[in-house]
């Protein structure tokens, strides 16, 4: 009688606690982050005396040191350790911000953004090259879904933890309330292992007789630390990955549309007559995660580039609401269509790239993306602001539409390149 085939070994567990810690630590950073991108603008335009441009101005800043760093802190991590990086960064966020009860003007802010662009750099590498090392095979893009959504809760809850602050007690209490998350983030984020490979040991060739033995005598027995074959030297990752660049210009696109909206969505809600204005990232939020809960498996089910083009062409659509609908309404359309596409297409890009490159290069290659986040952090925001002080918000919301068709295009090229290498 045939043996029974063997039983299935189960999946591997993908919310462990160390998962579990991160995510958490991630979700009091991210509402901190929500908090300070919902309130810059105001502060800008009112306590520091400036216009829509200074907004984009100081929104660009925040990015302009990740763009230096970034890339040398994803290689670092491969070589020496992700766990330390989280933790810097999450205390230098929160030190650094409580730096602006003492603000007196705009160029003080950009300076004092410079360095919290240090701190973001410093936990977000860390933090998403960690979800990658813990997600079983084959699971990294549920991984990102689900970690993830403390990025969107936090951008959906923190600008009305923010406006509740500032109405309650002012400026102030926002940037204490952000300082008091960030030790909190902290606090979870110790109980985050180190995850990054150990690197292996070079070891020593086979013993060689000595010069004085007989040619024809027996040789000498290798030792074990002898014997064992050769293995490779941990390899020093490139600076710029080229297996990211591609992605990452594609990314660029996308996250440049989206940074300019929440950079100007909440002022924008405000022109159009909306009291609450922080409901407008609430809905963006609230549409990112929905989605990424609802769809999680989705970027390791389906071919992740094709994935995030159609996301882009979402977010096309959401823009051009935005610039055209000018009400209530349009805002929240718009809103609902941007986080559509903001759902999918992170997730898919950081899939298709941990997917063709080793373990040991995976902090180099996260390094790679986010630098393409970095530019759009800054570019995104700092060219609504300039067109928007010419020509109205509406106006630059329209103009940006163009942006993430030319991501989409750039994916459907990638993605036929792709084929036809493979010949498929």
């Amino acid at each position: 009688m045939a043996a029974a085939p063997p039983e299935p070994a189960p999946p591997e567990r993908l919310l462990t606690g160390a998962f579990l810690a991160l995510a958490l630590s991630e979700l009091a950073y991210f509402v901190g982050s929500g908090m300070l991108v919902g309130v810059t603008a105001f502060f800008v335009t009112g306590p520091l005396g400036s216009d829509d441009a200074g907004v984009g101005l100081a929104f660009g800043a925040f990015s302009v040191a990740t763009l230096v760093v970034r890339p040398a802190i994803g290689r670092w991590s491969d070589r020496h350790g992700r766990r330390r990086m989280l933790l810097a960064g999450a205390t230098l966020y929160g030190v650094v911000v409580l730096g602006h009860l003492t603000l007196a003007g705009l160029g003080a802010l950009v300076a004092l953004r410079v360095v919290l662009g240090v701190a973001e750099a410093l936990y977000f590498v860390a933090g998403f090259t960690v979800l990658a090392d813990l997600a079983p095979p084959g699971r990294a893009g549920e991984a990102l879904s689900l970690a993830s959504l403390s990025l969107f809760a936090g951008i959906a809850l923190g600008p009305g933890l923010g406006q509740a602050l500032l109405e309650w007690r002012g400026f102030d209490a926002v940037w204490w309330g952000i300082a008091a998350l960030m030790a909190l983030a902290l606090a979870l984020a110790t109980r985050v292992p180190e995850t990054a490979p150990a690197p292996v040991p070079p070891t020593r060739p086979l013993s060689r007789p000595a010069d004085d033995a007989s040619p024809t005598g027996p040789a000498p027995t290798p030792t074990a630390v002898d014997a064992a074959p050769p293995q490779p030297h941990p390899r020093r990752g490139p600076l710029l990955h080229p297996a990211a660049v591609v992605p990452g210009i594609a990314l660029f696109t996308g996250v440049a549309a989206s940074a300019a909206f929440t950079a100007f969505g909440g002022q924008h809600a405000d022109s159009v007559g909306m009291a609450a204005w922080s409901s407008v990232l609430l809905v963006y939020g609230a549409v990112v995660v929905g989605a990424r809960i609802a769809f999680a498996t989705l970027p390791d089910r389906r071919p992740p580039l094709p994935l995030a083009a159609a996301a882009l062409g979402v977010s096309t659509v959401g823009l051009a609401v935005l610039g055209a609908v000018r009400s209530p309404t349009g805002v929240l359309v718009g809103a609902a269509l941007i986080g559509l596409g903001t759902a999918f297409l992170t997730p898919a890009i950081f899939a298709a790239v941990f997917a063709s490159v080793p373990p040991t290069e995976r902090g180099a290659a996260s390094g790679t993306v986010t630098v393409f986040i970095d530019l759009a952090l800054s570019l995104g925001p700092a060219v609504l602001g300039l067109v928007a002080a010419r020509f109205g918000v509406p106006a630059g919301f329209a103009i940006g539409a163009v942006l993430p068709v030319a991501g989409a295009a750039l994916l459907v090229v990638a993605r036929r390149s792709q084929r036809q290498g493979s010949g498929s």
